[in-house]
């Protein structure tokens, strides 16, 4: 079934409110000892200017017709950033037509041209996501470097399912912990894009089912685009590589990103993945 996004936005405000402490923002201590963290729903609409009753309406989400200052102003009593702002915006729209029916968008294609740029990029990690961290598309160093997509069912080739479930990428990613945030903050992003697919309620029910980690942090609600960074592999051949990655969006589907992963010059981590892509000509040259 597709994600309940009246009970996401109320989760989300929820998970916002308790990460804020009213002494932090200038308000007064007043009432009974507190039984949760954060802000109380008060503190939250005073702060926004808003109603009590307007703001618990919103979070309850017994009606997704508030403005856009109304919203604006939450955000900002929430501090939002700007990835999680849009998000709020999302969930508080209007229901429209889409949102009720529960679909299976078609399967995402890579162009032929997208998937020669890869090839060509022969000295350089790189892949191709899609919705729910599908990965779509992969030259030969990025599968050396992180798994052999090709050998994997195309159900398989899901980086948070591989991130969760494949013990292998635990040893992988020197600081695991920050990969598997990262990883579930992205899902949790483009669940919130697409709230009726399917396939997305479907990977988080198994993720949540087979993965404690995955559980605990898809309840904390954090949100984060692939956008730029870094991650710290332990390889198994040429050892600990410091990449950095950077992510382009294909202008005509936003929802297919390429990641190409990248070293400083002349830096250790340069001589072990010209050593990594040396192993890999080698091992498809070979008969």
């Amino acid at each position: 079934m597709a994600l309940d996004r009246r009970a996401e936005l109320g989760e989300f405000l929820r998970s916002r409110r308790a990460r804020l402490r009213p002494e932090e923002l200038g308000l007064p201590e007043y009432g009974s000892r507190r039984r949760v963290p954060g802000l109380r729903r008060e503190e939250l609409a005073q702060l926004a200017g808003v109603s009590v009753d307007h703001y618990v309406r919103l979070e309850q989400g017994r009606t997704l017709h508030f403005s856009e200052a109304v919203l604006d102003a939450v955000a900002r009593a929430l501090r939002l950033d700007d990835v999680e702002r849009a998000h709020l915006h999302r969930l508080a729209r209007p229901w429209n037509d889409s949102d009720h029916a529960q679909t299976a968008p078609p399967l995402q294609r890579v162009r032929p041209g997208l998937q020669r740029l890869l090839d060509a990029s022969a000295d350089v990690p790189a892949y191709v996501v899609g919705r729910n961290t599908d990965v779509l598309a992969w030259n030969h160093l990025a599968a050396a470097l992180i798994t052999d997509f090709g050998a994997l069912p195309p159900e398989q080739r899901n980086l948070a399912r591989l991130v969760f479930l494949d013990e292998g990428m635990r040893d992988l990613y020197a600081d695991w912990p920050a990969k598997a945030a990262d990883v579930a903050a992205y899902l949790r992003l483009d669940a919130g894009r697409h709230p009726a697919d399917t396939r997305t309620s479907a990977l988080v029910d198994e993720l949540s089912a087979a993965s404690p980690e995955f559980r605990e942090l898809w309840a904390e609600h954090r949100l984060k685009d692939k956008t730029h960074g870094r991650y710290v592999y332990l390889h198994p051949v040429v050892g600990r590589l410091d990449l950095g990655f950077e992510t382009l969006r294909l202008p005509d589907d936003p929802d297919q990103a390429l990641i190409a992963h990248t070293t400083e010059e002349g830096s250790p981590s340069q001589t072990a993945l010209r050593l990594l892509s040396a192993w890999t000509r080698r091992a498809h040259a070979a008969p």
